[in-house]
């Protein structure tokens, strides 16, 4: 294992063991922290699946990774087993850590989320379940439909649901709820590979949280069901590549990234769109994966720098520099934070992939800054 892979995989382990280890003991609620703008209990009802669904939903491509071997695949075996007892927990209703998917709005989101990471790995996250494991997720899944998803982003999630609930084979899938989503978002697209958030523009980073590998991915899943899918995939596809080289190119030489816009406290997870088109072999000529690679990697070292980030039990603290709890909006808790878990994606591929193999590499912000030659960046139609 290389020395960047490691501290990759060391990161992510950091950072996901604690939300792991406690729910395949069925004692998340008893051990972690609740901190946010409000009181604790103001966030009770879906702190506890916003932790499990997002730290799985980055974690899951290194957990169905076949290629892997010694201390990492070790590693990996035993998080899949985690991860399948988490499942359970999560959505046995005899479980003490059974979570909330049918009460207030916040579980449409993070259901998804749990939908996306299990469909980023099925073969370990689905296939092998026990029956009556699988039907307390879809029970779960199904109780998100009683609440309308917002005209923006959110579509999104109740579409992702849906994908998880038709992969599972069950007749009561909703192409419409999928169907909604899709064509809204073509509608929403402002250009240059970015979305509107609904019909406005936002300048912050939910194209990289929620939009472009949630749209992406639907699609991907779904793709055989209809012709018109089919061909907005290619288009689907071009942009999300093409919003990932912006993002590399957002990366200074130092490992910063501009902070604008909300939800910033998901620290690096910022950079999910430019992960996911690593991890999918989609990346735009004008990055390469050394590049890519090293560039995210300053940007992880940057933030793990802070040692406040952790706080009690290893759990992770609201901020993004480090403990700063003003930088959390209302509807961030403990569990939101491990959106961040999304950088992980690359962890996906295996040693002898060129993301993990080639020679370091600048990335596009520091190779430019230290003077060396470059190429110009255009826009796409």
């Amino acid at each position: 294992m290389t020395e960047t892979r490691k501290y990759w995989l060391d990161t992510m382990l950091r950072i996901a063991t604690p939300v792991l280890g406690a729910l395949s003991e069925d004692r998340l609620k008893e051990t972690m922290p609740i901190e946010g703008a409000q009181p604790a209990d103001a966030y009770r009802h879906c702190t506890y699946l916003e932790a499990f669904g997002r730290t799985l939903c980055g974690i899951a491509p290194w957990l169905g990774c076949r290629e892997l071997q010694g201390r990492e695949e070790t590693l990996r075996l035993e998080c899949v087993a985690m991860a399948q007892a988490c499942l359970d927990h999560a959505t046995d209703p005899g479980s003490r850590d059974c979570m909330n998917f049918a009460n207030g709005m916040q579980p449409i989101v993070d259901a998804a989320f749990l939908a996306q990471g299990i469909l980023r790995a099925p073969h370990v996250l689905w296939d092998p379940l026990p029956e009556r494991v699988k039907d307390n997720i879809l029970n779960a899944m199904r109780q998100t439909r009683t609440r309308k998803p917002g005209a923006n982003n959110w579509l999104l999630f109740s579409a992702m649901i849906e994908c998880l609930i038709r992969y599972a084979g069950a007749p009561d899938w909703d192409p419409m709820r999928i169907d909604y989503a899709v064509k809204q978002h073509l509608q929403w697209y402002k250009g240059d590979g970015v979305y509107g958030d609904g019909a406005p523009f936002h300048w912050d980073y939910y194209n990289s949280y929620v939009i472009q590998p949630m749209l992406y991915e639907i699609v991907k899943y779904t793709v055989s069901e209809y012709k018109d899918w089919e061909s907005a995939l290619p288009a689907i596809r071009q942009r999300l590549s093409h919003y990932g080289a912006i993002q590399e190119h957002l990366i200074s030489p130092e490992g910063t990234y501009p902070l604008l816009g909300r939800s910033l406290c998901y620290r690096f997870g910022a950079f999910q769109s430019l992960s996911l088109a690593a991890y999918e072999h989609i990346l735009e000529d004008t990055v390469t994966p050394a590049g890519v690679r090293c560039g995210l990697s300053a940007v992880m070292r940057r933030l793990m720098s802070f040692p406040d980030m952790f706080g009690e039990r290893d759990f992770l603290r609201v901020g993004v520099c480090g403990y700063q709890p003003g930088m959390g909006e209302p509807y961030i808790s403990t569990g939101s934070l491990y959106l961040c878990c999304a950088v992980f994606l690359p962890l996906g591929l295996p040693e002898s992939d060129p993301f993990w193999s080639d020679p370091d590499a600048d990335w596009t912000g520091k190779s430019l800054w230290a003077g060396k030659p470059g190429n110009c960046e255009h826009a796409i139609s």
